[in-house]
């Protein structure tokens, strides 16, 4: 008899703790996503869509807080969480799509690096490539290093690439960067040197371009 009493207590003491036990678990799980990584420039997101492998890519956070995928535009990354920022890629590719698509984001590679030191340790300045570019991101270049080299160094490009209409952006001044002339010896742009802080952008190409 007196076993059966502690059996039933225990039991009624374990239904009683299930329900604060769960409370818990869910003040954590919340916790955990409130308190969850936030997204800065020069993060650099891994976006892979199940649907079309054309659209998969590194995208690199602009100094802007953005990053720009082809059929979702721009999106605003700064600030949001990694789960935040693949709802908001599916909500805007799913107009493209029969279904909804399955979009995976993860953070690909944090903005840390040792600053002004390059491989051979020598100075070094902080470059952004940004758009459809075939490897975007934050690169260390040499000083003196001119835009036709970064356009080496940055892999050329994508199939989405308006290569006609890439930019290279200084504080509040944007040039135009004709690739194509660049490439023929017809623009002078190439041999633009690059300044610290400098943002090459490659845009979408149009339906039609």
């Amino acid at each position: 008899m007196k076993t059966l009493m502690h059996t039933l207590l225990r039991t009624l003491m374990v239904l009683c703790l299930v329900p604060l036990l769960a409370s818990v678990l869910a003040s954590a799980a919340t916790a955990q996503t409130e308190t969850g990584y936030k997204l800065r420039p020069g993060d650099v997101l891994r976006i892979e869509v199940v649907e079309d492998a054309g659209l998969n890519r590194a995208a690199l956070i602009a100094p802007d807080g953005r990053i720009t995928l082809p059929l979702a535009g721009s999106v605003q990354a700064q600030g949001r969480t990694v789960e935040a920022v693949q709802a908001d890629l599916v909500q805007r590719l799913s107009a493209s799509f029969a279904a909804p698509p399955t979009v995976s984001v993860s953070l690909d590679r944090l903005a840390e690096r040792v600053a002004g030191t390059g491989p051979a340790g020598g100075p070094t300045i902080d470059v952004f490539v940004v758009g459809e570019a075939a490897k975007p991101g934050l690169i260390a270049v040499k000083p003196g290093t001119t835009v036709l080299q970064a356009f080496a160094m940055m892999g050329g490009f994508t199939k989405f690439a308006a290569t006609k209409r890439v930019q290279l952006r200084r504080g509040s001044e944007t040039f135009a960067l004709d690739y194509k002339a660049i490439e023929a010896g017809t623009s002078p742009a190439g041999s633009t040197v690059l300044a610290p802080g400098d943002v090459i952008v490659v845009p979408e190409r149009r339906l039609f371009e």
